[in-house]
């Protein structure tokens, strides 16, 4: 058998914690789970507006991949050191 640390003879009642504080405020339940599909449409609607390639995006593109220097050899580097330091998820890290 599991002997308590606490002495029941200092242990307040229930009742008495109770009636120190009659003015504590009681919890709240959570409110209701709710869902509104407003948000989405308006999504929708913005989503439809735009054009499906955005000609701008493509000729950007265009431009950094014929350049020889993009993306530069630092921030290559940088990237390389980012996975090289990274680790191997594949092995137990146990």
């Amino acid at each position: 058998m599991i002997n308590s640390t606490s002495s029941t003879e200092r242990t307040v009642p229930a009742a008495t914690v109770a009636a120190a504080n009659p003015s504590a405020p009681r919890p709240t339940p959570p409110p209701a789970d709710q869902l509104s599909t407003e948000s989405a449409e308006h999504l929708r609607t913005a989503l439809a507006s735009q054009p499906e390639v955005r000609s701008e995006v493509v000729e950007r593109a265009k431009v950094l991949a014929a350049d020889a220097n993009y993306p530069s050899a630092a921030i290559l580097h940088r990237v390389a050191g980012m996975i090289v330091n990274s680790p191997d998820l594949s092995e137990d890290q146990s």
